[in-house]
Formats: C-alpha cells, structure tokens, sequence
C-alpha cells in the first residue's frame, strides 16, 4: 500500500512539472532551451576531454578558450537555423533535419577553430568529436522532451473518442496529411491505401501501406469510422471510380485540398473537408482553348451584369484572369455586389493586375441607368447573367420575375445596341425548352428578343449560351441534401424520377466564355452537360459518403431517410436543351450550336406590349396566357414530361454528332 502510494504520489508530481512546464510562455520555453542547449555544448567538450584523457582534469590553460567559444559558435548558429522556432510538444522528423542541419554547420565552423588554435594540450580530434557528441544530446534532448510531453496529454486524449481513420494515397499529399493527422485528437491514423504495389507491405513513418482490396477487413478488423481520399491530381474519372468501390462500406469518405494548397506546404487537419459533389458529377476538364478565351476580353472594356450572382460571380473572376482593360460589376444587390468587388480587389493586388474594377450598383430594368453606363464606360463585350433563377420562388412571383428576366434583358439590350457594345452573351438555361414554368418562359422570351435584335443587322453580335444546373449555385439541391444530412435527414426529393443535367460552376463559366468569342449573331450555343442524373441516385450517393445508410424498406435499420414529396409548381421531370433537332459541333468539342425559331422585331414587340400591360394589371392568369402566345410548346400546367432520346429528337445528326450531347 505504502508503494503505490508513494508511486501515486510520484506520479502526481510529474504530472505537475509537465503542466506547469506546458504552462510557460514561448519565449520563456525558448530561453530553457538555449540553456539547455548551452549546458550541453559545454558537458560534450568536457566527455570528449574525459575520453581523450581517461581522467576527470579541470580545463589547463588554452583548453579554456575551447569551453568559451563553443557555445558562443553552437547558441548562434542554433538560433540562425530556426532550431527553437520548433514545438517540441510536436516535434517530428522535420525539427530533427533542422537539428542535423544546425549540428553540421556548427561542426564546420568549430572544427576551423580548433584547427587554427593549434595550442599544445587541445586535440585535434576534439574538432570532430565534440560536435558528433553534440548532435546525439541536442536530438535526443528533442525526442526525449517530446515523449515525456506527449505522456502528459495522452491520457485526456485518450479519453475522447477518435475517428479511426485511412488514408488513400501514400503519395506526397498522403504523407503531408499523415504528419498533420500524428498531432490531432480527432483523428487516428491507422494506414495507407495505395494502388502502387511496391508501396504495399512498406510502412512510411512507421504507418503501413495496404492494398485497397484490404479496405473492407481493415475496417472491419481495425473499427476504421473515415477515408480520407489524398488524390489531389488523379483524374475524375478515377475518383470516381474510387469512390465507387468506397460508398456502400459504411465509413465517412473526407478529401484534401487542391494541388495548389499541398504546393504551398500549407495543409493542415482544418483542410480535411467533405468530397466535393463535382467529384462525383463533374468531368476531366477539356483544355480551354486561349484564343477564344480572351478574344472578347483582353485588353478590352466588360461589363458583367448580376456580378454577384453565382454565375456572375465565376465569370467575373475568369475574366480578372484574362485582363481586361476593365471590368465592371452590376448587381442590384449591395451585399453581393460589395463581396465580390473585394474579393476581385484582392485578386489584383496578388496577381499585379491593371485591371480597373467598378462596382455599379443598379438594376437592368432601368432603361436610362443601364444606358448612362453603356454610354459613360463604353464596355466592348457585355455578359448579361442578371435574371431571377429560382423556379418555385418566380412561379409565386411571375410579376417581379418576368419584369426582371425579360424587360431587363430587354432593357439591356437596347442599351448594348444604341451604344456599338461588340458582344452580347446572355446566360440562358435549359428550363427555356419547352418550359412548363414561369422562369424557363421568361428566359425563352429573353432569347427570342436577342435573336429579335440580331436580325435587324445591329452592330451588336448577340448570342446566348444554354446550359442546365450548376453544382454549388445558390439553392441547388447540393448544399440542401448536405444540410439535410448533417441535421439527420430526412433528405427531400419531390419525384423518384426526376432528373437533371449538372455542370461545374468554373466550366460553366469557362465554356460561356468561349462559346461567345465564336458568335456570328443569334446563335444559341449548347454546353455539353454529360449525362443526366437521377436526383434520387444522389441523394443516397449523398448519405453513403457520409459514413451513413440510406433508411428504407431493405434497411429499415438505416440512418436517413429519402422522402418523396412532390414536384413543385413549374417543375419538370426531365431537362432538355435542344428546341429543334439540329445541333451543330463547333470547334470546342463541348460547345455545340442550334438554330432555334424566333420572332421578327416588330411582331415581338407587339407581343412584349400586351405582356407589359397584363403585368402592370398583375393578372396571373392573363400572363400565362400571354406567355403562351409568345413561347412555343409553354405547357404551365404540365408537371413532368416524358423522357425523348435524343437520338428520336436528332434523327441523322445523332449518328454524326459526338455522343456527348444525350439530350432527353
């Protein structure tokens, strides 16, 4: 009894030095180190006089100056290398290089001292000797200090549970974020996945390599809760390939930052994040092609309208890159218009650009604004993305919405025209074929009073680009289901059926870029947006990369939920992007063409007058009945629509045209 207590008692002590030694400040840590250092300099000089002797002497005479300028060489060179800008609490094989770099430089520098000094009684060997000696102390000084205050902290993070973690890829991302992961308390490293069977077997800083096809009993046997993906350059295509061996096993699938964070050395557990939705939907980006990117913007006058906006806001950023002479900001949203502006200023400063960034706050409905600043800043291409997008939110609110979408893109226009603007891009969407909804019908008008102008032979060239959702835009479903599944579902879908083309933000923006430097004057230009994709399927893709189950009646034990709710006002089942059936390829394999119907100016202009005056008398009915007047095929009580290949849709052209385009 009386040993464990004393035991005990000796336990509580230690414990106590290592908090109140925890408890200093740096620079007080840093002055203990110095000394510690300096102690060490002087007892290697004593061992190494101790071995050359066989005897304890005191220092004689010249031997003195060896034992003065030792640590006055050691503590400079010491502090020079960035030896005590180190935590020792996290000290790894990065702080031990630097000891070895510092050691050596000091053994340099002290072994031509010695040399020079060539008294009588002073060894030569001395010059080599003492600094190895040094070297062992001050390294294992390191690791010793880093094992007794590692044993204090031990126990309290023990005492939380970790997630019990893999990391695929041992390549250099995979090893930046093992050594951020051996100082976390919420991680524990348990393995590497790698596909490199020379990696496999071999363990990297005493964690083991394993092949992939051990996933499943390494997560069995080891109880592994996550996966870490650190494939910041493999290709989509292999990603998902990844993640599809990885989804149904029941772990949380995490990834990494971008090539450019890992490049930096900056990466740390903070930057660990959810997978990307565009990992699981978005395509191996196709080279852009540099003429068409900066025909329209280099060293010329743009102005982006909705600049804030989640398109806007891509397509400002593109186009900062490519250096315009200026690039103006519409938005009538302050706060939009006030972030991105800032973010573009800083963009600048880092990137040394000339550029000239204006913000205008304004709305495109204002005919007289949008012609002052057409007149007053002359821009030569215009990239018109201001409209209301959000289908629910414009069908309880078709007056505002059609006042917006298209009396400002009529407004614009004009502006555009009056003024000599070259170029004319509107963003346009998918939801304009054959609409069932108040927003797809206004955004069909918007493209029918551009091919409108670009037949009276303006000095405007007009086009539009049509492409479907984007991932990450502001309400798309993405940041939705993730919401839904972080507050424990259930996870909303309004049909088992529904479908949608999805597209990146960054390509997006990209191919409206270059889809508008080859327009000729009313063309609609397509985005190829790959293959549609069931929501439902997403949904559960979703849940399962969230290290959790999809609750249904094969799994009535699962985690979350997917209910099905109905589809909303306006809302169809599938997307399409082709009117008639007459794509053309271009020279961008993933922009395509088509000469859709339009309208001759003076018969559109009628039709515009007699939809102006039913809204300003705000009467719904009379407006979808207006509507249907000018957009062919508007169906506003149609919820769904029966899928059409493309191939029925295309006839001969499909057999030509690249496989890409699987319009439905």
């Amino acid at each position: 009894m009386l040993q464990n207590a004393m035991f005990k008692s000796a336990g509580e002590h230690f414990a106590l030095m290592q908090s109140q030694l925890l408890a200093l400040s740096r620079t007080t840590k840093k002055i203990v180190a110095l000394i510690v250092d300096g102690f060490s300099t002087l007892l290697t000089v004593w061992l190494v006089f101790f071995l050359h002797q066989g005897s304890w002497k005191m220092p004689e005479g010249e031997q003195w100056m060896i034992y003065l300028f030792a640590p006055l060489i050691a503590l400079p060179v010491f502090i020079r290398s960035g030896l005590y800008n180190a935590v020792f609490h996290y000290s790894g094989l990065a702080a031990l290089r630097t000891v070895m770099k510092a050691c050596t430089l000091y053994g340099i520098l002290f072994f031509i001292f010695t040399m020079f000094l060539q008294k009588a009684g002073i060894p030569r060997s001395v010059g080599v000797m003492q600094p190895l000696l040094l070297l062992c102390i001050v390294s294992g000084s390191r690791a010793t200090a880093r094992i007794w205050l590692n044993s204090f902290s031990a126990p309290a993070s023990s005492q939380r549970a970790k997630e019990r973690i893999l990391i695929y890829g041992a390549g250099s991302a995979g090893i930046q974020m093992a050594s951020a992961l051996a100082h976390c308390k919420k991680f524990s490293l348990d393995g590497f996945l790698d596909d490199d069977l020379s990696l496999q077997g071999k363990s990297i800083n005493d964690v083991i390599v394993y092949s992939p096809c051990d996933t499943e009993d390494l997560i069995q046997r080891k109880a592994i809760t996550a996966i870490l993906l650190a494939l910041p350059s493999v290709s989509r295509r292999r990603r998902q390939e990844i993640f599809d061996s990885l989804h149904l096993l029941g772990v949380h699938i995490l990834t990494v930052p971008g090539m450019e964070a890992l490049a930096k050395g900056n990466v740390s557990v903070s930057d660990i994040k959810e997978v990307d939705i565009d990992d699981l939907l978005g395509r191996d980006p196709v080279p852009p092609m540099p003429a068409l990117l900066g025909h329209c913007i280099t060293d010329k006058v743009v102005l982006v309208t909705g600049a804030g906006g989640s398109i806007g806001s891509e397509l400002c950023r593109q186009i900062l890159f490519l250096r315009p002479s200026a690039l103006l900001l519409l938005d009538h949203s302050e706060c939009n218009l006030f972030t991105i502006h800032q973010e573009l200023q800083n963009r600048a400063l880092q990137e040394k650009s000339t550029t000239t960034i204006i913000p205008l706050l304004g709305n495109v409905t204002d005919q007289k604004a949008m012609e002052k600043i057409c007149g007053s800043y002359k821009p030569s291409t215009l990239y018109h993305a201001a409209a209301y997008k959000h289908v629910p939110m414009v069908e309880q609110n078709p007056v505002e919405g059609l006042r917006n979408n298209v009396f400002g893109t009529l407004s614009m226009a004009r502006a555009a025209a009056e003024h000599g603007v070259e170029h004319f891009v509107l963003i346009s969407t998918d939801k304009a074929v054959r609409p069932t909804s108040i927003m797809g019908a206004s955004k069909r008008v918007c493209e029918l009073v551009l091919q409108a102008f670009a037949i009276e032979e303006s000095r405007t060239c007009f086009s539009m680009v049509r492409f479907g959702n984007v991932l990450g835009s502001s309400g798309s479903v993405i940041p939705l289901f993730r919401r839904q599944i972080k507050d424990g579902g259930p996870v909303t879908i309004t049909h088992k059926d529904i479908t949608r083309y999805f597209m990146t933000i960054p390509e997006a923006a990209q191919l409206v870029i270059q889809a508008g430097a080859m327009a000729n004057g009313g063309d609609v230009f397509l985005l190829d947006m790959g293959s549609p994709v069931k929501i439902v399927d997403l949904a559960r893709r979703m849940i399962e990369l969230s290290g959790l189950s999809v609750c249904d009646s094969l799994n009535p034990e699962g985690d979350i939920e997917i209910s099905v709710t109905s589809l909303r006002p306006g809302e169809k089942l599938f997307e399409e992007l082709l009117i008639a059936g007459n794509p053309q390829p271009t020279v961008h394999p993933r922009i395509f063409k088509a000469q859709e119907y339009s309208i001759p100016m003076d018969e559109l202009l009628i039709k515009l007058s007699t939809l102006q005056s039913v809204i300003e008398h705000r009467d719904d009915a009379a407006i979808k009945v207006c509507l249907q007047q000018i957009v062919k095929g508007f169906s506003p009580d149609a919820e769904s629509r029966t899928p059409v290949s493309y191939q029925e849709r295309c006839g001969d052209v499909a057999k030509t045209s690249r496989p890409l385009l699987a319009y439905i």
